[in-house]
């Protein structure tokens, strides 16, 4: 019977050997059709990890903000057909934080078995790495792009820690990271522990975890780097 593969992509650049297990190599070269974000990333991508792949025999589906919920069948019309079909996330784990959660639900509709590899998640790594609860915790997704129902939301989140205890994680488009961190700054407790983890897996990772009031004049600049956010006590 025909799989659904979740293939995880690299978090960020250097050997895909370091970050991602050694079965992604025969699934990615055995398999002839993708579902992924960004066609020409995806290719990149699969050159990566085996350089002998016929890119041109393959057959790629676009599944990102612009796909039409009436396309997702045709996307997995070679499982009908007996042939395997692999999602592939832009960074980290498909379905986490990324669209392809979608396709996966109507696979499992349909009958069909999804097989999900194992690779990096920043949201897993950065907890890990945080030092904060690991027991109860919630990932947000973007806190919204407006300051003032970011500084509303970042609020809640800090209740929410207070309440229960549950650690808050979230993301931001890299060139807003240093406005979301001056809003974190204002915004919480200075007792509030803020972990920010950048580059996770890469040369220059940086993980670190500090109270709001030791990270104030010392905070890193993140301008368009890849970073994930988490606050607790």
């Amino acid at each position: 019977m025909a799989e659904l593969y979740l293939v995880p992509n690299v978090l960020s650049e250097g050997d895909w050997q370091n970050v991602l297990p050694a079965t992604t190599f025969p699934v990615v070269t055995q398999t002839r059709y993708f579902i992924v974000e960004n066609i020409r990333t995806a290719r990149r991508f699969l050159k990566q990890l085996n350089q002998e792949i016929n890119i041109d025999r393959l057959t790629f589906f676009e599944l990102n903000k612009h796909t039409q919920p009436e396309e997702l069948p045709g996307f997995l019309q070679p499982l009908e057909d007996g042939a395997d079909v692999a999602v592939i996330s832009e960074a980290g784990c498909p379905g986490v934080a990324d669209p392809g959660a979608e396709v996966v639900k109507l696979a499992h509709e349909k009958g069909f078995k999804v097989v999900p590899l194992v690779g990096p998640s920043s949201i897993v790594l950065a907890l890990m790495a945080s030092g904060l609860n690991g027991q109860n915790f919630a990932f947000n997704g973007y806190l919204p792009v407006r300051a003032n129902e970011r500084i509303r939301a970042i609020s809640q989140l800090e209740k929410k820690i207070k309440s229960n205890g549950q650690t808050q994680i979230f993301i931001e488009t890299p060139y807003r990271n240093n406005q979301l961190i001056n809003d974190l700054l204002k915004t919480c407790s200075p007792s509030t522990l803020l972990c920010i983890a950048a580059n996770l897996t890469g040369e220059n990772e940086f993980v670190v975890t500090k109270t709001i009031g030791q990270w104030k004049g010392i905070v890193p600049d993140l301008h368009k780097q890849p970073a994930i956010f988490l606050i607790g006590n």
